[in-house]
């Protein structure tokens, strides 16, 4: 008889990460944390809440999501100033957000959002059920969405955003957790992320 499973199995909890890292702070149990930025990682390691340094598990870059087809003809960032056109993005306080301002201000432009969502899930969903013209969501978001084409950000004016994983003193099980976090950082963990619009780490 083999010896019995560290990991019977996984509950996920997915939500912007800012929303997790605050409910985290204010007491939330969980085993695992992965966070789209390093800053409200950072959080958590200054609260003394996770176990040991966090870990780069994986990369995603920004990408403009826009209706299946392109009914607006939107081809790079400039074209979200132009008038009439209903823009959504992610709130700043959110990791896509953050990093939406980043790219924006890098191509010098300037745009009047008719809605900042809370998380990039929103933004998607704007503009896949035709509320918005278009939004700045992750290459992965669009990916794994059939109902928005994606417009390819240069590299000059993209923002490379690092996803990062640790293990949390809260850990109910922490071999269980360490197994998790060797499966997502190993080969077939990077197979997985390549696969659904993510960088390797």
């Amino acid at each position: 008889m083999g010896s019995p499973s560290i990991v019977s199995s996984i509950t996920f909890n997915f939500a912007g990460t800012q929303t997790l890292s605050a409910q985290l702070l204010l007491g939330a149990e969980a085993d695992v944390f992965a966070a789209a930025d390093s800053e409200h990682m950072k959080q958590l390691e200054v609260a003394g809440l996770t176990e040991g340094q966090s870990r780069v598990f994986a990369h995603n870059i920004l990408e403009i999501a826009v209706p299946r087809g392109n009914p607006k003809g939107i081809h790079d960032l400039r074209d979200l100033a132009r008038p009439g056109l209903v823009v959504v993005l992610a709130d700043p306080s959110v990791p896509a957000g953050k990093y939406a301002k980043q790219a924006l201000d890098r191509a010098g432009v300037k745009v009047q959002a008719a809605s900042l969502e809370t998380q990039v899930t929103g933004v998607l969903s704007k503009v896949a059920i035709g509320e918005a013209d278009a939004g700045i969501v992750y290459r992965s978001d669009i990916v794994n969405n059939r109902s928005v084409d994606g417009v390819v950000i240069p590299e000059a004016e993209n923002v490379i955003a690092d996803y990062t994983i640790v293990v949390l003193k809260s850990a109910k099980n922490r071999a269980g957790a360490h197994a998790f976090i060797d499966l997502v950082v190993s080969g077939a963990g990077a197979t997985v992320l390549l696969a659904t619009g993510f960088r390797a780490a």
